[in-house]
């Protein structure tokens, strides 16, 4: 009989599922130190939530454990990679304080527009103050949203029948499925920001969305419009935040998640009178907590009793000699997916995968999910990888089409992907060099042989002399060391592409100096994994 370890609070209704399914129980939350270890060790598979920290360290020596769920979304408490090299399962329930999570920013909204925590206080201190909390009406205003994932369209359902006009930004959502949810999209922050009287965000937070609203993006918002933040602390600059709110620029926030929870006593924010806080209370219901509970115990019953995998963090529902077979073709895959999503501008529409030569003799259908994980996984708050990146594609309106060609062309293998945005289309190829090395071989109309690994500086540009030598200079002076460079051509003379393969990131300084140049017309940065660095869910 499985075993399961609970090592937080679960709600009787997940145990109970657990139990009816005939698995043996070990409920003993709040364990510590060797009686922790000990109690995994013994388990096929655990549950926890936010309060186990499951380490490193912790499954050094494993025991029979297969399969971690984590009874929520996050999983910033486990150590995932270190789970994956023991060939543990990590699960989530990712849609399982949806809900709740959409209401508490309903009301924290609310609360925001209508003065609600201060006026509460005010009657408590036996105070009449009803002119001092005279509010804003919603009907008729504009609400921005900034992330259309589960979360943020059951915002936008709720906020239409308040009638607010509902704006939303996600590079990841087309025009047409979001009008489909009565959501206007827009292309951009920029087209955004300066249309809203309330801008709530439902990000994860990554390097690319934290401080996604700064000063500079607070200046774009209309003088005396308000901000929300209910999904995680850190996607609002928190210093930005108080300064603009000192200054009038903003009338008020809401905010339930912090840089650090619990804030400091001395939190500029928490003195502020027009800002509205919670203690991180989005999920904190009693349905949601049901919810996930059952969730939760469910993907250990269809683990431990039938093989079933949903909702996995590190690994894929595939055969594994199947998945080693095609190790580099899903490498190259998901780097093409981690390229076009750092190039594409605007709103991804459709991606045409086309596969010539050797690998359009093997399994496609792995490199293509390969791909549209590489594609997704900035920018979504819930773990991709190939079991449920094309599912997550589809949800936002993203067509993947894919077409293969065995006889070989110009390369014994080429995988290219044509990436169609509102605003164009973005071209890029790889083939293997050798039985190991990957290289990026077109860019657009261009060819050329390019590594596929770290940090790129990719340039469009016209080929004249010096270029080149005038960005080593700029480069040398900021101690960022070109490891390689390529150049595609199609005339001398003409328009160019260069990609430099850079040893450190480059400070924006640098990178201005750059731009600044009258020959080059576009410039980005696109961050790859080292070479032969795989997923986690590759294992």
């Amino acid at each position: 009989m499985p075993r399961v370890f609970i090592s937080d609070q679960l709600e009787a209704n997940g145990l109970d599922l657990l139990e009816r399914a005939g698995l043996e129980l070990d409920n003993r939350p709040g364990l510590k130190d060797a009686a922790l270890v000990e109690a995994i060790q013994k388990a096929d598979g655990m549950i926890v939530r936010s309060g186990t920290k499951v380490t490193a360290e912790l499954l050094e020596h494993p025991g029979k454990l297969r399969a971690i769920v984590r009874a929520g979304v996050g999983v910033d408490n486990i150590d995932v990679a270190a789970a994956t090299r023991k060939g543990i399962v990590v699960m989530n329930t990712p849609g399982g304080n949806t809900v709740s999570t959409a209401e508490h920013t309903i009301t924290m909204l609310m609360s925001l527009a209508r003065h609600i925590p201060a006026a509460d206080a005010s009657l408590h201190a036996k105070k009449w103050d009803r002119t001092k909390f005279v509010g804003t009406q919603l009907a008729g205003k504009t609400l921005g949203i900034v992330g259309l994932g589960r979360i943020g369209r059951e915002v936008a359902r709720r906020a239409a029948g308040l009638d607010l006009k509902v704006v939303g930004y996600d590079p990841f959502l087309t025009a047409d499925r979001a009008s489909q949810l009565g959501i206007e999209a827009v292309p951009d922050l920029a087209s955004l920001l300066p249309r809203v009287d309330f801008l709530t965000v439902h990000t994860p937070l990554t390097p690319e969305t934290t401080n996604l609203i700064d000063a500079k993006e607070i200046a774009q918002m209309k003088k005396g419009a308000r901000i929300l933040n209910c999904a995680r602390g850190g996607i609002v600059n928190e210093e930005a935040l108080a300064e603009a709110l000192k200054s009038g620029q903003l009338a008020g926030a809401a905010l339930d998640v912090f840089v650090e929870e619990p804030p400091s006593p001395d939190h500029p924010l928490l003195a502020l009178p027009n800002v509205v806080v919670t203690p991180h209370l989005g999920a904190a219901t009693i349905e949601a907590q049901e919810s996930v509970a059952l969730e939760a115990a469910q993907l250990l019953v269809d683990y431990l009793t039938k093989g079933v995998i949903g909702f996995a963090i590190n690994m894929a529902a595939v055969d594994r000699t199947e998945l080693n077979e095609v190790r580099l073709y899903v490498d190259m895959a998901r780097r093409l997916g981690l390229l076009h999503a750092q190039m594409c501008r605007g709103t991804i529409r459709k991606a045409e995968l086309t596969y010539r030569g050797e690998v359009a003799r093997r399994s496609t259908r792995l490199i293509t999910a390969a791909f549209a994980a590489g594609l997704l996984e900035k920018h979504l708050d819930q773990g991709v990888n190939i079991v449920n990146a094309e599912l997550l594609a589809r949800e936002r309106g993203i067509e993947i089409a894919e077409q293969s060609n065995p006889k070989k062309g110009d390369f014994s293998t080429l995988i290219r992907i044509d990436v169609a945005t509102d605003k164009k289309t973005y071209t890029a190829a790889g083939t293997l060099f050798g039985n190991q090395f990957l290289r990026l071989v077109t860019l657009g109309p261009y060819h050329l042989d390019a590594h596929m690994d770290g940090i790129l500086l990719i340039f469009t540009h016209r080929d004249v002399p010096g270029l080149i030598g005038f960005i080593g200079t700029i480069f040398g002076k900021h101690n960022v060391n070109i490891a390689q460079m390529n150049v595609g051509r199609q005339l001398a003379g003409g328009e160019a592409i260069a990609v430099l393969n850079l040893d450190n990131p480059p400070p924006p300084d640098a990178l201005e100096e750059v731009r600044r140049h009258p020959q080059i017309s576009s410039l980005s940065v696109v961050k790859l994994p080292p070479p032969g660095e795989m997923p986690a869910w590759f294992g």
